[in-house]
């Protein structure tokens, strides 16, 4: 390197350099300047591009070099849910056919230990349920169920002087208490059946006064089921990052539903729930999905990302919701939302719209959908901790690219 490459601003490398720091082909070097992820400069000479060491430096830090995508997004390696074409699979096996054959339980319980025991119930400890349960009464009224859970999980947590143990077997044993103890410290609005120790039945007590059937229970399991894990959601992300910081699973889980409480992501059913009760009292669909396009808004519960065509998810959920015969207005409601917005998009149900149709027809509040996808979700993001606290401590620790003015710059 000569002295014209050590600038004032620093010293300056060839792309043979760079990539020999980056440990990568020189075609990769361009590669990251393409993305965005590395800053280049003509060399005045003409000799081609040079690049600031320090800056290559951060990128070897942040290893990026293992975790880019082809779109320079982070890519983490997981091996719980695999997304494909219109399938989603739980450690290799349809997740659909999963919550058809077992209950939330069982598939949580082997989506963590890889063990599948029939007839599993989770059962909450008695002193972090007390603690709970006291924490979410002293909340104001007008709280919401995302509110409740979050201060339930932190209640919890104080409770346990053993949560600081990050070892498998107790990680595991916290799942199984701390989803029931979320269920349980919510407040009822219907009576639960004595001696019911199902999940699903608990929690549905907690969302309607309707008395269940076993085919509602089992529409609810079945939600609960399919909601245990999608891959890399905004929630799921912050339950990585909050574990690679080696947070106890508790905390790990608070991430997450702080992640949830947004419009985008726990609380999408809600916007659905309200569309089809509309659409019920307005006796039809067309009026109230042209008010939605007629104000610039998306449809609620039309359309995914992941999924080309259709979601399975939702797909599973109205077979289901299809055998219960109180469920068949807000069933047939929903599919003329799909079908009168069809006519102007390619878009189908999503999950969302399959978790109102199911708070519809079961007289539950709008954000009863939310509060499944949390509890359910919750499954999902223990499993995740338990994967990430294997992985190298902080690893979830990118380095910022400063566009603020230069100093040194005077005191205001």
């Amino acid at each position: 390197m000569t002295d014209q490459d050590q600038g004032a601003d620093g010293e300056r490398l060839t792309t043979r350099e760079a990539a020999e720091r980056l440990g990568v082909k020189p075609e990769t070097v361009y590669a990251y300047v393409s993305r965005g992820q590395l800053g280049s400069r003509r060399d005045p000479g003409g000799r081609g591009s040079t690049f600031d060491a320090e800056e290559v430096d951060a990128l070897v830090r942040r290893g990026r070099r293992q975790a880019a995508g082809g779109d320079g997004t982070p890519v983490i390696r997981t091996g719980i849910t695999l997304i494909e074409t219109d399938r989603y699979y739980f450690r290799g096996v349809d997740a659909t056919e999963l919550a058809r054959r077992y209950r939330y339980e069982e598939i949580a319980d082997w989506l963590w230990t890889g063990t599948l025991e029939r007839g599993i119930r989770f059962t909450a400890p008695s002193e972090p349920l007390a603690a709970a349960r006291r924490a979410v009464e002293a909340l104001p009224a007008h709280s919401g169920s995302t509110d409740r859970l979050r201060v339930a999980a932190i209640a919890a947590a104080a409770a346990d002087p053993l949560r600081f143990d990050l070892g498998p077997s107790a990680v595991t044993g916290v799942g199984r208490a701390l989803v029931p103890t979320l269920v349980d410290a919510l407040p009822a609005v219907g009576t639960a059946r004595r001696g019911e120790s199902r999940l699903a039945a608990r929690l549905w007590s907690r969302l309607t006064a309707r008395d269940p059937d076993e085919t509602s229970l089992g529409a609810l399991d079945m939600a609960l089921s399919l909601l245990i894990d999608h891959d890399l959601a905004a929630s799921t992300l912050a339950v990585r990052v909050a574990a690679s910081a080696r947070a106890h699973p508790y905390a790990v889980v608070s991430a997450g539903l702080g992640a949830l409480d947004g419009p985008l992501h726990g609380a999408a059913s809600g916007l659905a729930h309200r569309m089809l009760t509309e659409v019920l009292e307005r006796g039809s669909a067309a009026p109230v999905v042209a008010d939605h396009l007629r104000a610039g808004r998306r449809v609620p519960g039309l359309g995914h990302r992941l999924y080309p065509v259709r979601d399975p998810r939702a797909e599973a959920l109205f077979d289901a919701l299809a055998e219960i015969p109180d469920a068949r207005p807000a069933l047939a409601a929903a599919r003329e939302v799909e079908t009168t917005a069809g006519r102007q998009t390619d878009l189908h149900a999503n999950v969302d719209l399959a978790l109102a149709t199911l708070s519809v027809s079961a007289g539950m509040a709008a954000e009863a959908g939310e509060t499944v996808f949390a509890i359910a979700r919750t499954a999902g993001w223990i499993a995740h901790a338990l994967e990430e606290y294997e992985e190298r401590p902080l690893r979830m620790r990118p380095s910022g690219r400063y566009t603020g003015p230069r100093p040194p710059r005077p005191a205001p």
